[in-house]
């Protein structure tokens, strides 16, 4: 037998076959025989002797003669149905290492550089805390290791759209038709490849409704010529693909979208809370993975047309806020700079508050959010 397990069984077919047939042959000796002669004869003297109070201490304190057979023949049974199942279990050793350890305590029968949590179910009311801890470092086959966000669901599918209800005089389909387009901004802001990779969110422009002339104007500006005050970083989410390389082609999300009352007759407002976590390495095949964790939370006011004017099939954005989880907070490039190991060490400890990028049981505070936020401290990535 081999000794590397990840190669096929060296067990020739000739001495296997030997191997089954004395199996069988041993199986066909336990069965129950009629005694012989001479064993009638010894057992015939021996019972005589008892009568007579001849028969050595100890023989009768031990087992007859036909139940000794009988467990002998039984041990040879067992034996060989143990040598059996051993080299059965070794030859599936030698094909596939990995299944031997759905045989240890606590294996689990999968693919060891396989997530072993059972997915979370879709986020329906605000979590009342954090999530726990998870051990393990991201690689690029598991680049979400070590992450809650490995149990979350990706991409556009984890973005579901409740219900649609008339609410305060705002018909039922067209809350319907707003909640779509807020998931297709959602989508075009964080999860369109080519946004990822910095190019303009042309998509995401094109579902806001032009009346808001002024906030569109603000956007493009932005996205034109990036500033401090003015970064779309905190609306749309973007890398300098120069610097960085998005590890895999999934993307997390975790949140939930939700409809209510707006303010006043005729209004109704969608709320929309997601956090996308994305697995990145430093462009051009670095080894080294981290995360970035960017949470949005916007607001999108659904109105009556017959009370106030809007623009069929686009959204008013009537609020938006954003968290950056590690982000070198550069201010005024337009890009996310996700920090690495040897930036971390290069730059000095950061001083503002520790935060858990993973904690969806905190409101966002659309003040600290944008332009002038404070560089803080992460508690985990």
């Amino acid at each position: 037998m081999t000794d590397k397990p990840s190669e096929p069984s060296s067990i020739p077919d000739e001495e296997w076959e030997k191997f089954v047939r004395d199996a069988e042959r041993d199986h066909a000796s336990a069965a129950p025989k009629e005694p012989s002669a001479r064993a009638r004869m010894v057992t015939e003297r021996l019972r005589r002797q008892d009568e007579r109070g001849e028969v050595p201490a100890g023989w009768r304190t031990g087992p007859a003669w036909q139940e000794m057979n009988g467990r002998a023949a039984r041990r040879r049974k067992v034996w060989s149905v143990l040598g059996v199942l051993l080299a059965v279990a070794v030859a599936v050793i030698a094909l596939k290492p990995s299944a031997a350890l759905s045989w240890l305590p606590g294996g689990s029968g999968v693919d060891v550089d396989a997530p072993s949590a059972s997915p979370l179910g879709a986020e329906t009311t605000r979590p009342s805390g954090a999530p726990a801890d998870v051990a393990g470092q991201p690689t690029r086959k598991r680049p979400f290791a070590g992450s809650p966000a490995e149990r979350w669901a990706e991409g556009a599918d984890a973005i579901e759209v409740p219900k649609a209800k008339a609410v305060r005089g705002v018909s039922a389909a067209r809350i319907e038709t707003a909640l779509r387009l807020t998931k297709q901004f959602l989508v075009a802001s964080n999860l369109d490849r080519d946004v990822l990779y910095g190019a303009q969110p042309k998509q995401a422009l094109a579902l806001i409704d032009p009346l808001a002339e002024e906030f569109l104007d603000r956007l493009r500006a932005g996205l034109r010529r990036p500033t401090a005050q003015n970064d779309p970083k905190w609306k749309f989410t973007r890398f300098d693909p120069d610097e960085i390389e998005l590890v895999g082609t999934e993307v997390k999300v975790r949140g939930r979208m939700t409809v209510e009352p707006g303010e006043g007759s005729g209004k109704a407002l969608i709320r929309a809370d997601y956090t996308f976590v994305y697995p990145v390495a430093r462009a051009g095949g670095g080894q080294e993975v981290t995360r970035t964790i960017v949470r949005r939370a916007i607001e999108v006011e659904v109105v009556d047309p017959a009370r106030y004017q809007a623009t069929e099939g686009r959204i008013w954005l009537l609020d938006h806020s954003s968290q950056i989880g590690n982000d070198a907070c550069r201010q005024g490039d337009g890009f996310i700079h996700p920090r690495f190991r040897a930036d971390l060490d290069a730059s000095p400890e950061p001083s503002g508050e520790v935060v858990d990028p993973y904690d969806r049981s905190r409101e966002l505070d659309g003040a600290k959010a944008g332009a002038g936020a404070e560089c803080g401290t992460l508690s985990r990535t």
